[in-house]
């Protein structure tokens, strides 16, 4: 199981809202629920910071990240703790 989040920082406000996009039997689900969602926030031409993470749910770390301010993609790699671009 996977879950995709979604995370934007709002003006005025110390926590970045969190908005849970879904849960996933399948990985790859939930990395394209991720990448919809940030297309349909650029597609917005909104100037918030946003974040995409794909997890197993509650983990504290993740197996996909994506951002608002690059066209770059990431996973963790656990042996080493260094993201790594897709």
């Amino acid at each position: 199981m996977f879950e995709a989040v979604e995370f934007i920082e709002r003006p005025n406000q110390s926590d970045p809202a969190e908005n849970a996009l879904g849960e996933f039997d399948k990985e790859l689900d939930a990395v394209n629920a991720a990448r919809e969602a940030r297309k349909a926030f650029m597609d917005k031409g909104s100037k918030e910071y946003a974040w995409w993470v794909v997890r197993k749910p509650g983990a504290r770390l993740a197996q996909f990240i994506s951002d608002s301010k690059s066209d770059k993609e990431f996973v963790l790699d656990l042996s080493s703790g260094e993201l790594v671009e897709v």
